[in-house]
C-alpha cells in the first residue's frame, strides 16, 4: 500500500510543482529575492524613463532621431555582448530555430518602437509620447483576441475602455496644441511596444531574456544603420554640445549616457526583474516609467503638462492596471484548477493541451484558458 501511494502521489506533486513554477514566472507568487526584483524593476523603469529627456537634447543639437536610436541600441548591445555570448554558449542552434521572433523583436520592438518614439518627442512632450506608446498594451489584448478567438473578460474590456478614455483626455489638442504628427509617431511606437510583448514571449524559454535583449538591440541597430546607408533614413550627427537644462555636455557624453542607462541598464535590469518577479508583476512595476519620464522631463527639460493631460495620464494608467489585474486573476484561477486536478486525479496539468516537444510556454499576453 505504501508503495502504491508513493507512486501515485509523486507524479502528482511533480506536476503541481511544475505548474507553480510555470505561473510563478508570470508574476503570481512571491519568492525569496523578490524584493531585489522590485528594485531591479524600478531601476529599469527609471532608466527607460530617461530615454526622452536624454535623447531630445541630442536631437536639438543636430542629431537625427535615427542617429540617436542607432547610437543608443548599438552601445547597449555592446554592453550586453559578454553576457549574451556566455548565456548562449551551446545554444546557437536554438537561436537559429527562433530567428523569426528574435528578428521581429529587433526590427519592430527595438528599432521601430524607439525610432518612432524619438520622432514623437521632437514634436510633443516626452511624457505624452510615452503615455501614447503604452496604448500598445491594449493593442496586445486585441491581437490575442484575434489570434485565439477568445473575447477578453469584462474587466479587461473595462480596462481598455478606461485607457481609451484617458487617451482622449491626453489628446486635448485644442487646449494644449499637441502636434498631430507627433501623436501619430507615438501611436506607431505603440505598435512596436505590442510587438515587444508578442515577439518577446514567442521566443523559446531556453533562450535567456538578457540574450534576447542583446541580440534584439544588435539586430535593431544594424537594421537602422543599413536603412541609413541606403538613404532611407537621415543619419545626421553633430559635435555641438547638448544642453540638459542649463548644463552643456559634450555630444559623446550624452550618447554614452543614452547607451549605458536607457539601453544597457534598462534592458538588462528589466529582463532580470522579470525573471525574479514574473512578467505580470514586472510589467505592472514597469508602468512607473511614465511617472519617471514626466519627472525627468520636468527636472531636465522644464516640460510641464496641463491638468487635463495629467488627469488623462492617470486614467490611461488606471486602464492598463485593470487589464493586468484581470490577467493575474485568470492565472490565479488556473493555478487553483491545476492544484485541484493534481490533488484528485494525479494528472499533469502543466502539460495538458500543450505540445510536449519543446513548444514555448503560454504567452505572457494570453490569458489562461477558462474551465
Amino acid at each position: 500500500m505504501a508503495t502504491t501511494t508513493t507512486n501515485a502521489v509523486s507524479p502528482t506533486m511533480g506536476a503541481l510543482r511544475r505548474t507553480r513554477t510555470r505561473f510563478a514566472r508570470r508574476g503570481l507568487s512571491t519568492t525569496p529575492g523578490s524584493g531585489g526584483g522590485l528594485v531591479l524593476a524600478l531601476l529599469s523603469a527609471m532608466a527607460f524613463g530617461l530615454s526622452g529627456p536624454l535623447g531630445k537634447p541630442l536631437m536639438d543639437a543636430g542629431w537625427s532621431p535615427a542617429a540617436v536610436t542607432i547610437g543608443r541600441v548599438l552601445f547597449g548591445a555592446l554592453l550586453l555582448t559578454p553576457a549574451t555570448l556566455v548565456l548562449l554558449r551551446g545554444k546557437w542552434g536554438l537561436v537559429m530555430q527562433q530567428k523569426w521572433p528574435i528578428l521581429a523583436f529587433g526590427v519592430l520592438a527595438v528599432a521601430g518602437a524607439q525610432f518612432c518614439y524619438f520622432q514623437a518627442v521632437t514634436r510633443i512632450p516626452a511624457a505624452v509620447a510615452l503615455l501614447l506608446e503604452y496604448m500598445g498594451v491594449v493593442l496586445v489584448v486585441l491581437i490575442v483576441w484575434a489570434r485565439t478567438g477568445r473575447p477578453p473578460a469584462p474587466l479587461t474590456l473595462a480596462g481598455m475602455a478606461v485607457a481609451v478614455g484617458g487617451l482622449v483626455l491626453v489628446l486635448d489638442l485644442e487646449s494644449t496644441g499637441l502636434d498631430p504628427l507627433g501623436v501619430l509617431w507615438a501611436l506607431a511606437a505603440a505598435v512596436g511596444l505590442a510587438t515587444y510583448f508578442i515577439a518577446g514571449s514567442s521566443v523559446h524559454k531556453d533562450v535567456p531574456g538578457v540574450a534576447v535583449a542583446g541580440l534584439g538591440m544588435l539586430v535593431g541597430g544594424v537594421t537602422l544603420l543599413t536603412a541609413g546607408a541606403l538613404g532611407l533614413l537621415s543619419l545626421s550627427t553633430s559635435t555641438a554640445p547638448s544642453a540638459i537644462g542649463s548644463l552643456a555636455i559634450p555630444w559623446w557624453v550624452g550618447l554614452a549616457l543614452m547607451g549605458l542607462l536607457t539601453a544597457g541598464v534598462a534592458y538588462g535590469t528589466g529582463t532580470m526583474a522579470t525573471r525574479r518577479l514574473g512578467a505580470t508583476v514586472a510589467s505592472f512595476v514597469g508602468l512607473t516609467e511614465v511617472l519617471f519620464t514626466a519627472l525627468f522631463g520636468w527636472l531636465l527639460l522644464e516640460q510641464h503638462l496641463g491638468p487635463v493631460q495629467l488627469l488623462g495620464g492617470a486614467v490611461v494608467l488606471g486602464g492598463i492596471v485593470l487589464v493586468r489585474l484581470q490577467e493575474a486573476r485568470e492565472l490565479r484561477a488556473a493555478v487553483r484548477r491545476a492544484e485541484r486536478e493534481a490533488a484528485t486525479t494525479g494528472a499533469t496539468p502543466a502539460r495538458r493541451g500543450r505540445n510536449t516537444q519543446g513548444a514555448p510556454e503560454a504567452r505572457e499576453s494570453e490569458p489562461a484558458p477558462t474551465a
